[in-house]
């Protein structure tokens, strides 16, 4: 697998996105965007998914350029319609709203809807995190095709819906959650068939509802699990109460339409935590609770406790300083645009 910088691999991304027809700002959103999620090691939102945008882009599923509007608002509330742009872009400018909704009432809440996918969901809390506020969005993917099963089920009913949650702290590496509610991301099933990987048992069924190693039997007919495995009910009921958050109460209903276009919905609330008490005595309160997790005698077989977004920031620096390996099968794809879009050369990609 070749490694490439960051700084590279967001260049390649960014071009192709370009010639594809984005916006020179919404081309470098979407990958920076992808190429962050690969810094912190979450490389199933990473690079690997620049690929399918352009195919949703040439399928006329996401509208380069789209402006996006707000359907109704109050002080404290946004009601957002994404009008099938990117999700990066759109989701992004949302809380931003959000933030400075926030900074005036102290508590605001945003939904968003009609936009394609929005990447690794904790880019957004995170953008509060550093206004000194704690940050909580929410995703599901309106009623595009589903791949999830329900605890009990071995039908896809529901998406991987995940909730990140980010908190200011005086902490170097953030203090923050990001997680689906499925026991995997979707996009590392589709890793492990681009590395050529059997993935553990309790990751997916196949379409006979049998537990299963082989990735592969995800695309033919499989679904994901939800988080929890002997107890998935847990994640079951939390993705449910997503979907209704982000499907129900924006408005995009549950279930999956024809078309099969993929729909990001998403709910955001920003809360300014100097409403509640002082600012630098959470901040180094929150440090101080993470030092404490971290002092926890380790298990068996651990190598100690890590507080909430510690590894992402980790192997953030890891990969800055040595890049990021990119699997031969995306690697290859990202060649294969480049050629079509005469940009090979340009890209040292020929």
């Amino acid at each position: 697998m070749p490694t490439v910088q960051a700084d590279r691999l967001t260049r390649i991304g960014a071009a192709l996105l370009k010639a594809a027809g984005a916006s020179d700002e919404e081309a470098n959103a979407v990958a920076v965007g992808c190429v962050n999620a690969n810094l912190a090691g979450h490389d199933s939102h990473g690079i690997i998914a620049i690929p399918t945008y352009i195919d949703r882009i040439k399928a006329g599923h996401i509208v380069p350029g789209a402006k996006w509007t707000i359907v109704q608002e109050s002080p404290t509330t946004t009601v957002i319609d994404g009008n099938w742009g990117f999700g990066f872009h759109v989701n992004a400018k949302a809380m931003a709203m959000t933030i400075e909704k926030a900074k005036t009432a102290n508590v605001a809440a945003c939904t968003v809807f009609r936009q394609s996918h929005v990447g690794r969901l904790a880019a957004y809390p995170l953008m509060a995190m550093r206004e000194g506020m704690i940050g909580i969005a929410t995703a599901d993917s309106g009623r595009s095709p589903k791949i999830v099963a329900p605890f009990g089920g071995r039908e896809a009913r529901l998406g991987t819906n995940p909730i990140s949650i980010a908190v200011p702290s005086d902490l170097e590496a953030p203090f923050y959650l990001d997680m689906a509610t499925s026991a995997v991301a979707a996009g590392k099933i589709a890793l492990a068939v681009s590395r050529g990987e059997d993935i553990p048992t309790g990751w997916i069924v196949d379409s006979e509802g049998r537990h299963t190693t082989d990735p592969t039997q995800y695309r033919k007919g499989g679904a994901l699990l939800p988080l929890g495995g002997s107890e998935g009910y847990k994640g079951s009921g939390l993705a449910a109460m997503i979907e209704v958050l982000c499907g129900l109460l924006t408005g995009l209903g549950f279930g999956v339409e024809p078309t099969g276009r993929h729909n990001d919905g998403c709910f955001m609330a920003v809360f300014k935590v100097a409403a509640f008490r002082p600012l630098q005595d959470f901040k180094k309160e929150v440090g101080e609770f993470a030092r404490y997790l971290k002092a926890t005698p380790p298990s068996e077989g651990s190598t100690g406790v890590f507080y909430p977004g510690e590894v992402e920031y980790i192997r953030e620096q890891q990969r800055k300083a040595a890049g990021i390996e990119i699997e031969d099968a995306t690697w290859d794809k990202l060649r294969a645009l480049a050629g079509d879009y005469k940009l090979a050369a340009e890209l040292d990609l020929a």
